[in-house]
């Protein structure tokens, strides 16, 4: 049996604790003027900026205030070319890192933003590279400061959509564990779950390769440590660093690879409903999880993809005894210790399920799902997420 795969990054990755003390040295060959987009408080990157400033780099900052709707990004490329900046930085969530990429792609590409978008837009494809961009995250879960593509708000079309091209990956990630410290445990229980959903994801997808097998093993092993104790103790040095490394490794896992029936219903929840993508995939990660084995038992019984749950229950629970469903069992159990909220409490509702599942089943992400859901199945996964 023959293997073909592709494995693509071009993004240099700086990782360790206090790595973000350096970054004017890690940037300034880029130019003298950055625009850097935080997340709604410009302030924590205080000390991001004085860095900048040492290496002889101003700055001018764009705070986005939740999850980044087309209007922000166009908004920040116009401060960006008034402003005469050369690259972009973002610092902050997958908000600030996403709606960074998007600004820089747009700094060098003539048009709309609508005119680059996927399902709601025109789908052109960008003709130039984008302004460099560096990515520093200070969450550990979407894993976006290794991947190639923005998600997108428009709540004009209530809908989440990416921007994406090759060309969007950050040209440096920089990766400190120390700026997670502060993480509260709601954010902390969102974001990591995020993370562990983009390792469990690629994994069992259908087109899973080797590269992206290492990857999620070494990611889903530091996860299943460590995520407790980041959430019961965020000055947990080693716990900080072990989910830092998961959720780049699921970044770079996903990107790769692909993702499932769990981003699949995401992006049309985020796009409708005023709840955190991590929080929304922490809803749905056991019950896509029960939904897919089901499945996979009666319609897939001898596939690869039953297979790669147990190896990925193993890596959870610890045990190489351990089966698929002692993974599933794993899984809600955390989700129960980590207080995640149900979908219910941000709004959804039965009369809701029709048109997400209608959403759901053309989003890209549930292509690579382990096997094709029904709608009543992807129904149903709503309903026990409720």
């Amino acid at each position: 049996m023959s293997t073909r795969f592709e494995f693509q990054t071009r993004t240099r990755i700086v990782f360790g604790a206090g790595a973000a003390n350096h970054v004017g040295v890690n940037v300034k060959t880029y130019g003298t003027r950055a625009l850097v987009v935080t997340g709604r408080d410009v302030r924590r990157a205080e000390r991001l900026l004085a860095n900048l400033q040492l290496s002889f780099v101003s700055a001018a900052t764009f705070p986005v205030a939740g999850e980044p709707e087309l209007a922000t990004v166009e908004e920040g490329a116009k401060l960006a070319r008034a402003e005469k900046c050369e690259f972009v930085v973002g610092f902050g969530g997958g908000s600030a890192i996403d709606a960074g990429k998007a600004i820089a792609a747009l700094l060098t590409n003539d048009g709309k933003l609508l005119d680059y978008l996927e399902i709601i837009g025109r789908s052109h494809v960008l003709k130039n590279w984008p302004a460099p961009f560096i990515a520093i995250p200070t969450t550990a879960g979407t894993g976006a400061e290794v991947t190639h593509n923005a998600v997108l708000t428009s709540p004009e079309h209530k809908v989440k959509v990416s921007l994406r091209n090759r060309m969007m990956q950050p040209r440096v990630a920089v990766v400190d564990p120390e700026l997670t410290y502060d993480l509260p445990p709601t954010l902390t229980a969102s974001t990591g779950l995020d993370a562990l959903t983009q390792l469990i994801e690629p994994f069992v997808c259908n087109r899973a390769n080797p590269m992206t097998d290492g990857l999620c093993v070494e990611g889903l092993r530091r996860a299943a440590r460590s995520l407790r104790i980041a959430f019961s103790n965020g000055k947990d040095k080693d716990a900080r660093e072990d989910m830092a490394v998961a959720s780049l490794f699921g970044g770079l896992a996903l990107s790769n690879a692909g993702l499932g029936a769990v981003h699949g219903f995401a992006g049309p929840i985020g796009g409708s409903f005023p709840a955190p993508h991590g929080a929304i995939c922490a809803a749905l990660l056991p019950h896509v999880m029960a939904m897919n084995l089901r499945a996979l038992l009666q319609r897939d019984p001898n596939g690869p993809a039953l297979a790669r749950y147990e190896e990925a229950a193993w890596w959870l629970a610890g045990d190489m005894k351990a089966k698929a469903d002692d993974g599933l069992k794993w899984v809600r159990a955390l989700v129960l210790d980590l207080k995640v909220p149900r979908l219910g409490s941000f709004g959804v509702r039965r009369e809701h399920f029709p048109d997400l599942v209608a959403k759901a089943a053309n989003a890209s992400s549930m292509k690579a799902n382990p096997i094709a859901l029904t709608p009543d199945e992807l129904t149903e996964i709503l309903e026990q997420a409720l």
